[in-house]
């Protein structure tokens, strides 16, 4: 009967125990939330980085599925300029985005305007193939060469997205673009 007692108590003492750590467990949980505030900021823009991340991861699986490979390939001639570069198809881009698309026009990254373009130009970087070779790195060291307003843009996706105009990928661009604008905030 003193083992049943003892037993009891034992269950007793550690029930209560462990109630009273998830008390504390909370209360210390609470007064660091209320400490620290601005910690849905910074969650925020993780959110929104990651839904970034994981548009691109989406578009570049697409692109990865509908690629075919060497077993299902068809044998179709390649149209390409006379230095081996890919054939600008107006057609195709205006189909894509609804406007019409000069070629490597840079203003048709998402991100760049004319005033960006320009900020290119001087660094002689002049085409979608150009700019495709390019790092984000040195995207960013351009943008700070044209001040202080320049600096708050991220140039990180811009040369995946020349390097998709540069290979005539308008559709795959357009669609990687419309989930990236209904993304901004």
């Amino acid at each position: 009967m003193s083992l049943e007692i003892s037993t009891l108590w034992f269950c007793i003492i550690l029930g209560v125990t462990g109630i009273i750590s998830g008390l504390i467990g909370y209360l210390f949980g609470r007064v660091n939330a209320t400490q620290n505030p601005d910690n849905s900021f910074e969650i925020n823009l993780l959110e929104i980085q990651n839904a970034k991340l994981k548009a691109d991861l989406d578009t570049c699986k697409k692109r990865l599925s509908t690629t075919k490979t060497p077993k299902e390939s068809i044998a179709v001639p390649l149209v390409v300029h006379q230095k081996n570069t890919p054939l600008f198809r107006p057609y195709e881009a205006k189909l894509a985005f609804g406007k019409s698309i000069k070629e490597d026009d840079l203003k048709i990254v998402e991100g760049i305007g004319p005033k960006i373009e320009e900020l290119f130009h001087n660094f002689d970087i002049k085409t979608w193939k150009a700019l495709s070779e390019t790092s984000a790195d040195t995207c960013q060291k351009v943008l700070n060469s044209g001040g202080k307003r320049y600096r708050i843009h991220d140039p990180a996706s811009w040369p995946m997205q020349a390097k998709m105009a540069y290979e005539g990928h308008w559709k795959q661009l357009a669609e990687w673009q419309e989930k990236h604008r209904a993304g901004k905030y």
